[in-house]
């Protein structure tokens, strides 16, 4: 975005993290990446509650279901109103550097809340996933391995103890 001559300002607002502590260590990892790339980096409350309210009822969606949806929806509309507050011309999110964040499902999102204002990239593009894998490393930045909500979290809890008890390790 600042190689397009944008001026960027970040938003850290993840109400969907779980647990707590997985939170904060992801809030560091933002903070780290805005002192490198030089930005403001603004985070909101921690707000599970928030989450937890608009995905009730969709525990047993699977991974990128309609709950996923549901919560890029929440996350762009705060950061939405967020540059709202702020003056600002644009707004994007870097949900889509994920692999496992499809781009046209969040910037279909995006462009529903706000077509005239809504940035849509998919950072993936032009290897930006493993740009980002490469500066994570370079800068030591702890790299997530869910997507960040209990459900995530859960599932690949139990894809860990398949693997473990199909190599026999228990």
């Amino acid at each position: 975005m600042q190689s397009e001559g944008n001026e960027v300002e970040g938003l850290f607002y993840n109400p969907n993290v779980h647990p707590d502590q997985e939170y904060r260590r992801r809030l560091d990892v933002a903070r780290q990446v805005a002192g490198h790339l030089h930005f403001p980096l603004t985070d909101l409350p921690y707000s599970p509650d928030d989450w937890d309210s608009v995905t009730k009822g969709l525990e047993g969606e699977p991974e990128g279901g309609k709950r996923c949806s549901i919560c890029y929806r929440l996350r762009l509309h705060k950061t939405w109103l967020y540059s709202l507050e702020r003056g600002a011309d644009a707004f994007t999110t870097t949900l889509t550097v994920s692999r496992n964040k499809p781009a046209a499902i969040v910037n279909a999102i995006g462009q529903d809340i706000d077509a005239a204002r809504f940035l849509p990239r998919d950072f993936k593009k032009k290897d930006g996933s493993i740009r980002s894998v490469e500066l994570a490393r370079e800068w030591g930045l702890y790299r997530q391995h869910y997507c960040g909500c209990r459900y995530s979290l859960e599932q690949q809890n139990r894809n860990s103890n398949v693997e473990i008890r199909n190599n026999h390790k228990f």
